[in-house]
């Protein structure tokens, strides 16, 4: 499982009781990279004795080992241990500076310490009904100001090619246009070479 989908926080616990105060439950490992990634985490944050319990124990009805969380045994990686042993009362073992995993007395977890995973509480990183509110309506609000301002625009521009005066206009506008005022000019000139 690649680091950032694992699902659960490794906290090694001393005892069972304290998994279960915790609200965490015996980890289970399924694959090599699991196991690597619980083995790099321990190097980094665990100051405990070099074996730590897995949620792994030995069911003498089957004579196999199996996870707690009753989960498949897909993957193992035991120690060279001699096969004699009795198993009654059998759990697995974590080495934390090798990996392996051996035998051992189910009874000492409570002094070796308990490995377990609890679920991460996951923090909601979209945008709140409220945000996405306030979203849209800046959008909306943005769009429909562009929508009149290029009406405004189209408007003036076609008043402005008809010749018609606008109130968009920012010089004052004489009543007459070039033409007129340059009559009306010479007009008093001539009237007054008259007079």
């Amino acid at each position: 499982m690649p680091r950032a989908a694992l699902p659960a926080l490794l906290l090694p616990l001393l005892g069972l009781a304290a998994a279960a105060v915790a609200g965490a439950d015996m980890v289970s490992i399924h694959n090599e990279e699991e196991n690597a990634f619980i083995l790099e985490t321990l190097k980094k944050q665990w100051k405990g004795p070099d074996d730590i319990l897995l949620g792994m124990f030995f069911d003498t009805d089957d004579a196999s080992f199996k996870w707690f969380d009753k989960s498949n045994m897909t993957f193992d990686k035991w120690t060279d241990q001699e096969d004699g042993e009795d198993l009654v009362d059998t759990c697995a073992f974590l080495h934390t500076k090798t990996g392996e995993w051996k035998k051992g007395n189910c009874e000492i977890s409570s002094v070796e310490g308990t490995l377990c995973k609890a679920a991460i509480p996951y923090e909601k990183k979209y945008l709140s009904d409220n945000h996405i509110l306030i979203s849209a309506l800046v959008i909306a609000s943005t769009v429909i100001l562009t929508v009149l301002g290029a009406i405004v625009w189209f408007l003036y521009k076609r008043n402005l090619d008809s010749g018609f005066t606008t109130v968009f206009s920012a010089a004052p506008q004489s009543p007459y246009n070039d033409d007129c005022v340059l009559v009306v000019a010479e007009e008093n000139e001539y009237a007054v070479q008259f007079d």
